[in-house]
């Protein structure tokens, strides 16, 4: 898969995180400084329920786009990993976000714009009954 497929996965699963009302959605090119992946997509849920829904919903994105989860790191720790080889996806709580401040540690990276709808997430339908 070439970097823009995956580019288009990490919009995606961006948009679908956005839908769960992720938080603080930042993603970084890594692949000029590191060989572990592309991207790193950075988010921050606001209660387990919420972050459950963003694993879900992101797990399903990456598929929908080619790119099958590989593993996960740190269920219930309120530091969640998910490793898609091209792109690695950190779900955090708000403190654990502000404790390891991945972006201030990868701040050689480059911040990539995503492409989320600027209509809200139900707006858009979702959570919708």
């Amino acid at each position: 898969m070439n970097k823009e497929d995956v580019f288009k996965a990490v919009n995606a699963a961006c948009i679908a995180m956005d839908d769960k009302f992720g938080k603080d959605i930042a993603v970084l090119d890594i692949s000029e400084i590191s060989p572990l992946a592309d991207y790193f997509i950075i988010v921050t849920g606001m209660n387990p329920s919420q972050t459950e829904a963003m694993t879900e919903a992101c797990e399903k994105a990456f598929y929908a786009n080619g790119l099958p989860l590989i593993m996960t790191e740190g269920a219930g720790t309120g530091w969640f990993l998910m490793d898609y080889g091209a792109a690695i996806v950190h779900i955090f709580d708000r403190e654990l976000r502000d404790f390891y401040n991945i972006e201030r540690i990868w701040s050689d990276a480059k911040k990539v714009d995503i492409k989320i709808p600027a209509v809200s997430a139900p707006q858009r339908g979702v959570g919708a009954v």
